[in-house]
C-alpha cells in the first residue's frame, strides 16, 4: 500500500479530523491535506460536532477522531454523528490503555482503530481502504440516486448522502427512518408490501416486527409532509411525489 494509491482514491473526498494534542493534530493535517480535497480540523469534540452540523447539506467522507478529548470524547462524538447520519464512515485513534472504549465504538459500527502511536503506513492503508469503500459506494449508485430526488415543491431526497430536505434544511432521519425511505424513494409508486419491508431489512442484517411498520411511518409522517408517503389498505405503502 502506497501514498499514490491514497491519493488517487481520496483526491475528491472531505476529511474532518478530531484531535486534542496540538503538536499531532497539526503535523497530521499537514500530512492529510496532501490527499484530501478539504481537510478540517478540531482539537475537542465539541468542536468537531459544530463543524460537522454545520456541514449537514455536504457531509464529510470520513471523520478521523481521538478517543480521549476535551469537552466531548470519541465515544460521544461517535455517537453523536451517527445520531445524525448513521451512514457516515468513521476511523478511531486509539492508545493501548483505551481498551475500554473499544467495544462501545465496536457496537456502534465504526470503520476501524488505528493504535497510538501511530504507524503511518497502517493509517495509510486504513484511509485508502476506507476511501475505495465509498468511491465504489458512489460508482455502484443509480443514476436515479446521484442526483436528490425532488418530491415535492419544497422537499428532496438525497439518496446518496441519505438526507432529507425540506425548505433547504436538514430533516434527520433514524436509521431504521432511512433505511425504509430509501426502499420506498428506490422505485417511486411502486407499493411495498410489510412482507417486502421485512425482508429488506432482514437483507440488510436488520430487524422489524410487521407490527412496528405503522408505528414508524406515523414518526416519519410527523418529520415530513404526510401525504408523501402513502398507506394503501391491506396492501403496504409508496411515496407519491407532489408536484
Amino acid at each position: 500500500m502506497n501514498s499514490q494509491e491514497l491519493l488517487e482514491n481520496a483526491k475528491g473526498l472531505k476529511l474532518l479530523f478530531a484531535e486534542d494534542h496540538d503538536e499531532l493534530r497539526i503535523a497530521m493535517a499537514e500530512i492529510l491535506k496532501n490527499f484530501f480535497q478539504k481537510v478540517d480540523c478540531a482539537s475537542n469534540g465539541e468542536e468537531a460536532i459544530e463543524l460537522y452540523t454545520n456541514n449537514t447539506m455536504n457531509y464529510y467522507d470520513i471523520v478521523l477522531t481521538d478517543i480521549k478529548m476535551p469537552k466531548l470524547n470519541g465515544v460521544l462524538l461517535t455517537e453523536s454523528i451517527y445520531a445524525i447520519n448513521p451512514a457516515q464512515t468513521i476511523i478511531v485513534l486509539s492508545a493501548h490503555d483505551e481498551s475500554d472504549y473499544l467495544l462501545p465504538l465496536i457496537n456502534l459500527g465504526i470503520e476501524k482503530f488505528i493504535k497510538k502511536p501511530i504507524d503511518y503506513q497502517e493509517l495509510i492503508e486504513v484511509l485508502t481502504n476506507a476511501a475505495k469503500k465509498i468511491n465504489t459506494c458512489i460508482r455502484e449508485a443509480s443514476p436515479a440516486q446521484k442526483i436528490p430526488i425532488k418530491l415535492s415543491d419544497t422537499c428532496t431526497y438525497d439518496a446518496i448522502k441519505k438526507l432529507f430536505y425540506k425548505n433547504n434544511k436538514t430533516v434527520y432521519f433514524t436509521k431504521y427512518e432511512i433505511i425504509f425511505f430509501e426502499l420506498l424513494s428506490d422505485n417511486l409508486g411502486k407499493v411495498y408490501s410489510n412482507e417486502d419491508i421485512v425482508s429488506h431489512y432482514h437483507s440488510l442484517e436488520e430487524d422489524i416486527d410487521p407490527k412496528n411498520i405503522r408505528k414508524l411511518v406515523s414518526k416519519l409522517r410527523k418529520k415530513i409532509p404526510s401525504n408523501l408517503i402513502e398507506s394503501i389498505y391491506g396492501v403496504g405503502y409508496r411515496i407519491v411525489p407532489q408536484l
